[in-house]
């Protein structure tokens, strides 16, 4: 199998490592582009055999799958450049939330999908996402699911979930290390306890936490009831917690959520031009 990455930025480069470091594919199995090329460069240095090409087209020609990982307002660009080298047997994956299928499909001649990763897929571990195309046959499918589960556990979704599903699986890692910390600087504030020892000691608590929650088979609400001793320190906790937390997911999930809408309005402003959406 042949890959082709489109954009190594955060995200691209995350899945070429954990790709390539978890033995899914060899560097030699991957061609990346990116718009700045030095870039690419950098990263094929770290991967000897991994190639750098100047072109985006390059880094179709010749893939079985290529993954888009640019932003949102590239894609028309991104498109316009790859639509005459794309064959109808190749598979273009997009990362990008905000862009549909059928607007991947409107634009290009080939099988399409939408896979939205997460960060803790660096250490073969959460979900990869995933949204097929009309074109993509059960083989196509498995051959992708295939790729994805050496990194992750392929979990297919409904398109029109996208945003809150990503908001659990993508936006979740960033979401429970900014509370993580929080609970850090007011540990080392309040009683003196050296930060990094209070790092250590929450990091391990919230990797023991999470094998709780999935091989553990304990779902949230479990676990508390196994920790809280009526009328003890964990139950005056969080107590207080549900406090304080009271409204403040949901508000988190609106914000997402309307960004996700304005950025859908925009790439369907970019891709189509705004006679489409109305004056």
């Amino acid at each position: 199998m042949n890959v082709g990455f489109i954009g190594i930025g955060s995200m691209g480069s995350l899945l070429i490592d954990a790709f390539i470091g978890s033995g899914a594919l060899k560097p030699s199995q991957i061609t990346a582009s990116n718009r700045t090329l030095a870039k690419a460069v950098c990263l094929a240095d770290r991967h000897p055999g991994l190639q750098a090409v100047p072109m985006n087209r390059d880094a179709v020609i010749g893939q079985d799958i290529v993954f888009l990982c640019v932003k949102p307002m590239e894609y028309k660009t991104v498109l316009d450049g790859i639509r005459e080298h794309v064959q109808a047997s190749q598979l273009i994956v997009s990362i990008t939330s905000p862009v549909l299928l059928d607007q991947l499909e409107d634009a290009l001649p080939c099988k399409v999908a939408k896979v939205i990763p997460s960060i803790t897929n660096y250490m073969c571990s959460g979900a990869s996402l995933c949204m097929y195309g009309n074109r993509m046959t059960e083989a196509d499918i498995a051959r992708l699911n295939g790729l994805l589960s050496y990194i992750s556990e392929p979990l297919p979704i409904d398109e029109s979930h996208t945003r809150i599903v990503s908001d659990l699986s993508s936006v979740g890692p960033a979401i429970m290390s900014c509370l993580l910390q929080r609970f850090i600087d007011a540990a080392a504030e309040e009683t003196g306890i050296p930060r990094e020892q209070a790092r250590l000691i929450a990091s391990e608590m919230l990797h023991g936490t999470g094998q709780l929650l999935t091989s553990g088979g304990m779902s949230p609400e479990e676990l508390q009831a196994r920790v809280v001793v009526p009328g003890g320190i964990t139950a005056q906790a969080l107590a207080l917690l549900n406090r304080e937390l009271d409204g403040v997911f949901n508000r988190v999930i609106r914000a997402t959520h309307a960004k996700y809408r304005e950025d859908l309005e925009r790439v369907a402003d970019s891709l189509y031009g705004k006679e489409v959406n109305g004056p």
